[in-house]
C-alpha cells in the first residue's frame, strides 16, 4: 500500500478523539493526490458526520451553488477537489456555532496530506482554517488578498455558513467582487467554460 492510501485508511479509521467528543467520530474527507482543488474547512457540521458526505448541508449549499456556482456532480468530484479539515469530526455544538475543531486532527493528519496530495489551488475557508496556516494575521486581510502556497495559489474564504450572515452583511464587497474573482479561477482550473 502507497504512502496516500495509508494515510486515507488512518483518517477514516481514526478514533483518537473518541474521549472528548460527544459523538462517535466519523472521520470525513475525500479526493485522491492529484486533485485539483484542495478545500480545507474547519470541522464537518453534525449532518456531514452523520452522512459521511463532506459540505452536504446549508453551509455546502451556499459554497457550492452561489460562490462557486458548479454542480454537486463537480463538486463531489474527486478528480475536482480534494475536500478535507482541520478536524475530521462534528466538534459538538457551542452556544454559537459548533465548538473549534480538535488541533490534534490537523497535526496529525494534515501536514502528511500536504506533503502528498499536489493541486493546482487551495483553498481554506473559515477563520480556524485560516489561523492554522496564517495564525498572525487577520481574517479580513486574508480574505481580500492572494497567496501563494507551496508555489500555488491560495485563496481564503469565510465560512459559508448561515451564522456568518453578519460578516456578509459588513463586507459586502466579498460576495460582489472577490468571490466573483476567486470563482473565475476556480472555473478554469475545473475547465469551464466563463
Amino acid at each position: 500500500m502507497d504512502k496516500f492510501e495509508t494515510l486515507k485508511q488512518e483518517i477514516l479509521t481514526c478514533q483518537a478523539c473518541r474521549d472528548i467528543l460527544a459523538y462517535k467520530p466519523r472521520p470525513v474527507f475525500q479526493g485522491q493526490q492529484n486533485s485539483k482543488i484542495m478545500q480545507i474547512s474547519q470541522a464537518p457540521s453534525r449532518k456531514v458526520m452523520e452522512t459521511g458526505l463532506p459540505f452536504n448541508d446549508p453551509s455546502g449549499e451556499k459554497l457550492r451553488n452561489d460562490w462557486y456556482q458548479i454542480t454537486s456532480q463537480e463538486f463531489y468530484d474527486s478528480n475536482n477537489f480534494y475536500i478535507t479539515s482541520i478536524g475530521r469530526c462534528f466538534p459538538g455544538k457551542a452556544k454559537t456555532g459548533d465548538n473549534p475543531p480538535p488541533i490534534q486532527c490537523a497535526q496529525r493528519f494534515l501536514s502528511r496530506e500536504l506533503e502528498l496530495v499536489q493541486p493546482e489551488i487551495y483553498i481554506l475557508i473559515g477563520a480556524h482554517a485560516a489561523k492554522f496556516f496564517y495564525p498572525q494575521e487577520s481574517l479580513e486581510d486574508l480574505i481580500f488578498h492572494d497567496h501563494i502556497y507551496r508555489g500555488k495559489p491560495l485563496f481564503v474564504l469565510p465560512h459559508p455558513s448561515p451564522l456568518n450572515r453578519k460578516w456578509l452583511k459588513d463586507h459586502p464587497e466579498f460576495e460582489k467582487e472577490r468571490i466573483v474573482y476567486i470563482r473565475k479561477i476556480i472555473h478554469k482550473c475545473l475547465k469551464q467554460p466563463e
